[in-house]
């Protein structure tokens, strides 16, 4: 055990750097210094002056970054479909209502902390609750990750999320003063929903004329753009009209490929959320037919986006997209599985993606993402080597960010999700 504002140095465990790279490493001391990481040196070099903690062998590698998360939700299946305009209403009428809600979203970030996940990308929440934990959580005034915030998104009538996590923008004039609005909340990013959801994803909702309003706008005030996307059209639309980054994504061609390159743009890969619905046996998951063929579509869609952009050169990212059924606050590690099972990446790059890859794409590379000097001490402990089986990312003993320790970590569970999640592992 050690204090949060002491000074310390971590020691005899096996580093894993979260590199490209990485191997794991023996006789390497991380030192902890306010904070943050003061060194990584050779164990004979230890220093007086600091708190010795002994890891007994155990592997210590960067916390998780997870690059699409929704703060409001748990995740949790219901078997009968809640109004999501209703319960944004409720939540937002007035200051009580509006407490409880910002109480909500900071359980939940304890929650994605407790499981190994130090830096967070929102990408769509309820009104301005995503800067308020992104600051809380800044200040150390609440337990939380890191926050990379955007607040609202923008959408269109029927759109997805329309009028719950996202406005509704009915001309392009009124898709850039959503994005003004939005801003002027200063979050770290700009959300837009381009096509419909899991169950209608080739449905191309938000017109090209809307996108390029809303890039231009946000772009003019130095604001990069995620968009959700789940078919081949939306993804052109999105590339071909400012989008920074396309959320889930799509198949691909030549054409999509030369977009991704030209405008330098990243997939961040998220097959959490259509799995239940393609894989699951439909008596489980409750989906019909057309949910089911609808949710194969972009399960296949993901992955071959990832593959795809893999072998092309493009940057691809990993986030779990938190809220949707059967996918809970504090399970993005089996994230990390899906992408080694079925876009067919090594455990090596799926840490990579996790750690390093996700912290640059999320524009916090400089801060966090790998274990080095003048980073952020955000790591996690685990007793086994990840890179031999992920899933020893499941069980922690030890979660820090900011230099804030927490001891034997133990996020509450769903036993029922768990296994019915859990045969996907293998």
């Amino acid at each position: 055990m050690f204090r949060n504002e002491t000074n310390y140095v971590l020691t005899n465990g096996v580093l894993l750097d979260g590199t490209e790279k990485m191997t794991p490493q023996t006789g390497r001391d991380i030192y902890i210094e306010g904070g943050r990481i003061g060194a990584v040196a050779d164990a004979a070099a230890r220093r007086e002056g600091y708190e010795v903690v002994d890891l007994g062998g155990q592997y210590v590698l960067p916390g998780l970054i997870n690059l699409h998360v929704h703060l409001p939700a748990s995740g949790k299946p219901k078997k009968k479909a809640s109004d999501p305009k209703k319960l944004v209403k409720l939540i937002t009428a007035n200051a009580l209502t509006r407490r409880i809600g910002v109480k909500l979203c900071e359980g939940y970030a304890k929650t994605e902390l407790l499981s190994g996940v130090t830096t967070i990308r929102t990408v769509g929440g309820v009104a301005d609750f995503d800067t308020i934990i992104r600051d809380l959580a800044a200040q150390g005034k609440i337990l939380s990750p890191r926050v990379v915030a955007s607040n609202m998104a923008v959408s269109v009538p029927g759109g997805h999320m329309a009028g719950s996590l996202a406005y509704e923008a009915k001309t392009a004039e009124e898709a850039a003063a959503y994005v003004e609005r939005i801003a002027a909340e200063k979050p770290d990013l700009i959300k837009l929903m381009i096509t419909g959801g899991v169950l209608e994803p080739g449905v191309l909702r938000m017109q090209p004329a809307l996108v390029k309003a809303a890039c231009d706008k946000a772009h003019a005030l130095g604001m990069k753009v995620a968009a959700h996307v789940e078919s081949p059209e939306g993804v052109r639309v999105a590339l071909e009209n400012g989008v920074d980054s396309i959320e889930h994504g799509a198949k691909m061609d030549e054409e999509t490929i030369r977009l991704y390159k030209e405008r330098g743009a990243f997939v961040c890969t998220t097959i959490s959320p259509a799995l239940p619905y393609a894989l699951f046996d439909p008596a489980i998951s409750g989906a019909s037919e057309k949910d089911q063929y609808n949710g194969r579509i972009v399960f296949d869609g993901v992955v071959e986006s990832a593959r795809t952009a893999l072998a092309n050169g493009i940057p691809v990212g990993l986030g779990n997209d938190v809220g949707c059924p059967y996918v809970t606050q504090y399970d993005f590690w089996r994230e990390l599985c899906y992408f080694h099972k079925y876009c067919g990446v090594s455990n090596q790059l799926a840490l990579y993606t996790a750690t390093l890859r996700n912290a640059r794409l999320a524009g916090v590379g400089d801060v966090t993402g790998s274990i080095e000097a003048g980073k952020s001490a955000d790591f996690i402990v685990t007793r086994k080597n990840p890179l031999d089986d992920l899933t020893a990312l499941r069980q922690l003993e030890l979660v820090v960010c900011r230099g804030r320790a927490v001891h034997k970590p133990a996020p509450k569970r769903n036993k029922t999700v768990d296994a019915l999640l859990d045969p996907y592992l293998a």
